[in-house]
């Protein structure tokens, strides 16, 4: 069977058990251009037309298939003509067979995406789509019947049906005028392709209908793109009785303008208008203009929901006439703003070709599900829903005017959120649902997420840089401001020495504490009383050797020596609040200084063997124990501890939310001043 001529001669037999055995046996094998050669030399394609055109059964299913899988290698269309045309379009119109149906479908793809010259349909200029316009004449339920078999149980015949109307699109937004295209698709929207699409697209057989959904998908964004790519243009028929019907609509005798104190001009309703455009939310009295980004596109959106939803349109228009001009909400301009969110959103402008270069890569159902849209196919539903949206949220917020464009935003941010988080197979009523539903309050947290978003993707590296270096600079100004604190020396109290702290003698009530000049050493002295002045710090008898402190604890801590969670708080709950600096024995000691760095001083710590109390320091306020405990902390090279010093340190961005803090005047001035930081610390 193999041998061609053999093939050939049989297929012209007079008995159908032979002439099916053969055509079965071709359909297998004519896929192979070089074989479809031969077969054509051997004069098979006339036999192969003449089983086409009149027989049944198994013997016309194995036919159609033949003959489809030749012309898929571009051979054999010297015999595809009128009859050949009719007879596809009958059998779609009237056989119920399931395996018959795909190859007459898969005919007519080819023919209609036939591009060329060369065939006796294509000798009259009658290629494409245009082929089938005498058949469907004759068959008028042709259309019908085709968007019919998308429901059907058969996966494969849907698929065929679908990738039959894609290239029947196709070949009429390409090569139709403008008047004929738009019609064309019109009817298959009446026919509800649309709907039969959107269950394939949301069903469980995504895998066995990808390719010709992917298609759809795309022609859907090329239809879009035509419409928005379509200027409204006054000469134009049909847009100038778009416009005029949406005017209409608004019942301009009824919804009289009133003025910025609500006061009805009476005057006005018995001659034209003068602000009729304006007062359906265009922006000049010249609503072309406003067409400019959306096209005919926004025109079709704004005049659909004013067709649809025309009650509430005159409510609105009526509610609002009572309001001062710039509290109204301009609801054209609202709709043409949506138009623009949806077409920005669903990413409109993007290429079938990139579409079809995603699927290449796409591997596994959750991909799929990521890559299909099906609340693009109703994208007018989509539309009024958003429109609603706007005009609620124009309510809620009390805007005016100027707040026109935050208002787009918000609306495009709630797109994102209910459309863009939807899931495949979520219903458009749901998303509908959510759009109507969702609350303000969310709505700006998410915009202040999505705010941060941006500035971290555009800004992040930059920001935590910064950041970073104004954190060291700020510590290195809070540690300087401390030192000098100790620089400057302070007074503390001396209470009752305990046996635990031989650094305070019982005689004298004052002691007196600075900071040596190179910050080395540690400078005191013990006084019967506090004076008027502070003493020079050379009549301080003695010092420690800043080299020999190990560490500074105090009671301000209320867990460990350096835990970061230490208060002032607690101060004011010990009054007995201490600093204590610890060290080893200084390797040369002081005058009177040996009694009291004695090695078997029970002072010592287990914990901190080696080490002995060199010096104890009672603060007499919370900020004079902060800048003493963390300047010594710093000065040692350790990290600040209370939480006054903390504040000061960690800056946060949100002290730069809401209105800016009043600069100073710099009235009676001159370049001799400051601003004292820290309350006079």
């Amino acid at each position: 069977m193999d041998n061609i001529s053999e093939i050939v001669e049989r297929l012209g037999s007079d008995e159908d058990a032979v002439r099916k055995m053969a055509v079965f046996k071709l359909q297998s094998l004519i896929g192979d251009p070089s074989f479809a050669d031969v077969f054509i030399m051997e004069g098979g394609l006339a036999k192969l037309r003449f089983l086409t055109l009149h027989t049944s059964g198994n013997t016309l299913a194995y036919s159609l298939t033949s003959l489809a899988r030749l012309l898929e290698v571009d051979k054999g269309w010297d015999f595809i003509d009128q009859e050949v045309v009719e007879r596809i379009v009958e059998l779609i119109v009237t056989h119920p067979l399931v395996n018959i149906l795909r190859g007459a479908m898969s005919i007519l793809v080819s023919i209609v995406s036939h591009p060329h010259t060369g065939s006796r349909l294509s000798q009259s200029g009658t290629f494409g789509s245009h082929a089938l316009n005498p058949a469907i004449a004759a068959y008028p339920q042709f259309l019908e019947m085709l968007v019919s078999r998308l429901s059907s149980a058969d996966h494969a015949l849907c698929a065929n049906a679908l990738q039959l109307i894609n290239s029947l699109m196709r070949d009429s937004i390409t090569n139709d005028s403008e008047l004929q295209w738009p019609k064309f698709i019109q009817k298959l929207q009446d026919l509800g392709v649309i709907k039969a699409v959107y269950a394939l697209m949301q069903g469980t057989s995504l895998q066995d209908h990808a390719h010709p959904l992917i298609e759809f998908q795309s022609l859907t964004k090329v239809l879009l793109r035509k419409w928005r790519d379509i200027p409204l243009d006054m000469e134009n028929a049909e847009h100038r009785r778009a416009l005029k019907g949406i005017h209409l609509a608004s019942q301009p005798e009824r919804n009289l303008d009133k003025g910025g104190d609500g006061v009805v001009d009476m005057r006005r309703s018995k001659k034209h208008n003068t602000d009729k455009w304006r007062r359906l939310g265009f922006e000049s009295e010249s609503p072309v203009t406003q067409f400019e980004k959306t096209g005919f596109l926004g025109m079709m959106d704004l005049a659909d929901y004013v067709r649809s939803h025309q009650d509430e349109f005159q409510k609105m228009l009526l509610e609002q006439s009572t309001k001062p001009i710039q509290e109204r909400c301009p609801i054209a301009r609202a709709s043409l703003s949506v138009t623009s969110i949806l077409y920005e959103h669903f990413e409109v402008d993007k290429s079938d070709i990139e579409d079809a270069k995603s699927y290449l890569i796409l591997e596994s159902r959750s991909n799929l599900d990521k890559f299909f849209n099906p609340l693009l196919l109703h994208w007018t539903r989509l539309h009024v829903a958003g429109v609603h949206a706007f005009f609620r949220l124009w309510k809620a917020t009390g805007a005016e005017v100027e707040d026109y464009d935050k208002i787009v935003e918000l609306v495009r941010i709630l797109v994102e959120s209910a459309v863009g988080g939807a899931s495949r197979t979520k219903d458009v009523q749901d998303v509908e649902e959510e759009l109507a539903d969702f609350e303000y309050n969310r709505l700006r947290e998410l915009q202040m997420e999505l705010l941060e978003l941006t500035y971290e993707d555009a800004w992040g590296q930059h920001l935590r840089q910064v950041r970073e270096e104004l954190h060291n600079e700020v510590l290195q100004f809070i540690k300087e401001q401390r030192i000098r604190c100790l620089l400057q020396g302070n007074w503390f109290p001396n209470e009752a020495a305990s046996k635990s702290d031989i650094s305070v003698p019982k005689e004298h009530s004052w002691r007196f504490v600075q900071l040596s000049h190179n910050r080395r050493f540690l400078h005191y002295g013990d006084f019967d009383s506090r004076g008027n002045n502070n003493p020079e710090l050379d009549t301080l008898p003695e010092k420690i050797d800043l080299s020999v402190v190990s560490s500074v604890v105090s009671n301000v801590s209320a867990s460990s020596n350096h835990s970061s969670s230490s208060t002032i708080k607690s101060m004011l709950q010990h009054p007995s609040t201490k600093i204590t600096i610890h060290g080893h024995m200084q390797s040369h000691s002081m005058p009177g200084e040996s009694k009291k760095t004695s090695s078997h001083d029970p002072s010592i710590s287990r914990a901190t063997q080696g080490e002995i109390v060199l010096l104890g320091l009672r603060p007499q306020s919370p900020s004079i124990a902060s800048e003493w405990l963390d300047g010594l902390l710093m000065l040692l090279g350790q990290q600040p501890i209370t939480s006054e010093t903390g504040k000061l340190v960690k800056f946060d961005d949100a002290v730069f939310a809401g209105e800016a803090p009043s600069v100073p005047s710099r009235e009676g001035l001159d370049d001799d001043y400051y601003y004292d930081l820290f309350g006079g610390s």
